[in-house]
């Protein structure tokens, strides 16, 4: 089994302690696949092939659970290569995995492409993006501050 490194990529290492999920010890751990890189991949846990036809979505399994620190949020993201050549993308993309959640991590991998899909045990399925939370405290007010934009959405500029 590799061992996992964790690549440095801002100014504070936080701690992120992994498990294979019992009877996934096979797959590879999330890894980064270059220093610049923002995600760590993750790898499909099925046992038998799984067939995602065109326009179908299904919870794919990582074997993998997390415990992270309180200021952190994983999400998961889909693989642009995926995206690009299949039409693979994650269905809630971005996916939130809370720092109390501490089962196993799945992807909802959904084909927006014109033919099946076959995902394979181990195969790259998505990437895990860590993202610092900052503590919030929300207020009630009696008015919002005024800017150029105001409540203009959804299109309000043009094309």
């Amino acid at each position: 089994m590799e061992k996992y490194r964790p690549v440095l990529g801002g100014t504070q290492l936080l701690d992120v302690k992994m498990i294979h999920m019992p009877g996934n010890e096979d797959l590879p751990l999330p890894v980064k696949m270059s220093t610049g890189s923002s995600g760590f991949d993750l790898h499909a846990a099925v046992v038998e092939p799984v067939e995602l036809k065109p326009g179908q979505w299904k919870l794919i399994p990582t074997g993998i659970a997390l415990s992270m620190p309180a200021e952190l949020e994983a999400q998961v993201r889909p693989r642009s290569g995926l995206a690009l050549k299949h039409g693979i993308t994650v269905l809630n993309a971005p996916g939130t995995i809370d720092s109390d959640y501490r089962g196993e991590i799945g992807v909802i991998l959904l084909n927006a492409g014109e033919e099946s899909f076959r995902i394979q045990r181990g195969d790259r399925i998505a990437q895990l993006v860590f993202v610092q939370i900052p503590a919030v405290s929300l207020k009630v007010v009696e008015s919002l501050d005024e800017t150029s934009r105001g409540s203009g959405g959804f299109g309000h500029t043009g094309k």
